[in-house]
């Protein structure tokens, strides 16, 4: 029925709970992995999987080749996380509603709950996100950037189904600052692309399959983005804590929004003011370009003047 992608690089703790979430809809499961040396290879043929290697650049780049590379013969395509969950009653749904869909429906948004340090995130705009994550072969591709990518529609329509689909990373609090200091270069990187126009990119309207999310990418890119440096992210923060209730998710709740909505935002921040320091007085987009990868250490596109 399904064919599940999931990109990979050391998940053994997570990758045996994702397969066992889809047994059911999912007729293929490839791995696209980047170099795992723990036992995720190993639990996931255990578990059927076929696992195609690939170096990483970015996670859009990655999973885009696993599309194009992976022999997928399913009518319907997933995009799954090592660490999210599709809950018995989504697994349900999608099982009984699929295959009743009409030919001009090809993508299917699911509402995705967060769950951090055990507790699942309610308030402070984090759920639902809707994200569209199953979409007809050859109907999908996922957006060229280096953070918050989506997955786009060539055509066709989109419906969305109600159920359990969780995002549950089981790591700790220093994989979780880690991660997001790693995003916060990625995103830097998207923002001053945003303003020197230094490589192609997909525009912040592209975001088709989902209003939600494309309502909040452009309000990120056409309002968060122009304020002052560090004003963004206490906004943010009090809108989030307060108008949109995230006291209300208790201790992690208050741990989860100061991180992710106010230390994370800021950090994001910080290292935009830092490369823009280094790249502002560089003249012509390759050479801002090739610093601004030297200073990252992402492997940016090669880019002529």
């Amino acid at each position: 029925m399904i064919a599940v992608v999931i990109l990979t690089h050391n998940e053994a703790l997570h990758i045996g709970r994702a397969i066992e979430s889809v047994s059911g809809i999912a007729s293929q499961i490839f791995l696209i992995d980047s170099g795992s040396t723990d036992r995720t290879i190993e639990i996931a043929e255990g578990l059927g999987a076929t696992v195609l290697k690939n170096p990483w650049t970015n996670y859009a780049q990655q999973f885009q080749w696993g599309l194009d590379n992976a022999p997928i013969t399913a009518d319907w395509v997933m995009r799954l996380d090592a660490d999210e969950v599709i809950e018995p009653d989504l697994n349900a749904t999608i099982r009984e509603r699929l295959p009743t869909l009409s030919d001009t429906v090809t993508g299917v948004n699911l509402k995705r709950k967060h769950v951090f340090m055990g507790r699942w995130i309610r308030h402070g705009g984090r759920y639902p996100l809707t994200l569209l994550r199953i979409w007809r072969r050859g109907a999908g591709r996922i957006e060229q950037r280096w953070m918050d990518e989506h997955m786009l529609l060539s055509h066709g329509d989109s419906v969305t189904f109600e159920g359990g689909f969780s995002d549950i990373n089981l790591n700790d609090i220093a994989f979780f600052t880690d991660k997001h200091n790693k995003y916060a270069a990625r995103e830097a990187v998207d923002i001053l692309n945003q303003r020197y126009d230094l490589f192609p990119r997909d525009a912040a309207d592209s975001v088709a399959a989902s209003a939600q999310a494309a309502q909040k990418r452009g309000i990120k890119e056409r309002v968060y983005n122009r304020l002052p440096f560090g004003a963004g992210p206490v906004l943010y923060f009090l809108y989030r804590y307060t108008i949109q209730l995230g006291f209300l998710d208790g201790k992690e709740g208050a741990i989860y929004h100061g991180l992710q909505g106010l230390w994370y935002r800021f950090l994001v921040d910080v290292k935009v003011e830092e490369l823009k320091r280094e790249i502002a007085p560089l003249q012509g987009k390759a050479a801002r370009t090739a610093r601004l990868a030297q200073l990252t250490g992402l492997k940016l596109p090669a880019v002529v003047d």
